[in-house]
């Protein structure tokens, strides 16, 4: 789903054309994915503009609705990331066979998914609901459902929650900072990119 990657780019692109070279940049430091958030109009297009390459997967955030499923799977996103759970949503992903990653805040809304066949799980808002500590407390009553934190999840804080074994991956939008993709700047994606691999201990490409 992630190629591999423990960190998780989240994505607000507003233009698509930097998209290919947005990707390059993410994967020559290190990380191989990422998750274009649906907040946007470019978003769709973007996920278009990078889809099917073998060295990158490209996901779609912020789906929360059927129709977005349709769309990000058409466009050919190979994951989907949701901020919240929902039923007809989670069913919707199923029927095309693409993963989904629901958000999830409490345990109820855990024992939900769970009921519904998802055990790769997002945790948010994570620095909200208490951060490592909520994430150890999950861990307890669910031992085999694994946690995506957001929210919150930053350079300083990635290594932490990486260090949990319920914890498959973090996601933040750090190294892909809104003035840098502005700006078209790869560079600077790259090396911080290149930062935060290093920082949890995977070499940069």
């Amino acid at each position: 789903m992630l190629n591999g990657s423990r960190i998780v780019p989240v994505v607000v692109l507003d233009d698509a054309s930097f998209a290919p070279d947005l990707a390059d940049a993410l994967a020559a430091g290190g990380i191989p994915c990422a998750e274009i958030t649906l907040r946007t109009p470019a978003a769709l297009e973007a996920i278009r503009a990078i889809a099917g390459r073998s060295d990158f997967a490209v996901g779609a955030g912020t789906v929360t609705t059927v129709a977005q499923v349709d769309a990000a799977v058409d466009a050919g996103a190979t994951y989907l990331v949701s901020p919240g759970f929902d039923d007809a949503v989670a069913e919707r992903a199923a029927a095309r066979g693409v993963p989904l990653v629901p958000g999830i805040a409490t345990a109820t809304e855990i024992q939900r998914a769970v009921a519904a066949g998802l055990d790769h799980l997002k945790v948010f808002p994570a620095a909200a609901v208490g951060g490592p500590g909520a994430l150890r407390a999950f861990a307890g009553p669910f031992p085999d459902v694994r946690f995506l934190p957001s929210g919150g999840v930053s350079a300083a804080n990635a290594g932490e929650y990486l260090t949990l074994p319920s914890v498959f991956a973090v996601s933040g939008s750090w190294m892909v900072p809104s003035a840098a993709l502005s700006a078209r700047d790869a560079e600077t994606v790259r090396a911080l990119s290149a930062e935060a691999t290093a920082a949890i201990g995977v070499p940069a490409a």
